[in-house]
């Protein structure tokens, strides 16, 4: 499942730092939060590889 804008790709990116112990629990905010409870590692790399080019900034609801 490829991210659908660079917003959620943002958000899986600092929750794969944070997964990595470059980046404290503390600062995650948000989507991050949920995003790096419920995923492992290797779904965390695989849905950061996902190119953004093309992609909008934020998705309606």
């Amino acid at each position: 499942m490829p991210p659908k804008s660079n917003a959620q790709r943002k958000a899986v990116d600092a929750a794969l730092s944070e997964k990595r112990g470059e980046t404290p629990k503390s600062k995650l905010k948000g989507a991050s939060k949920s995003i790096e409870k419920a995923m492992n590692e290797k779904q965390l790399e695989e849905f950061a590889s996902t190119k953004t080019k093309g992609k909008p900034q934020h998705v309606a609801k």
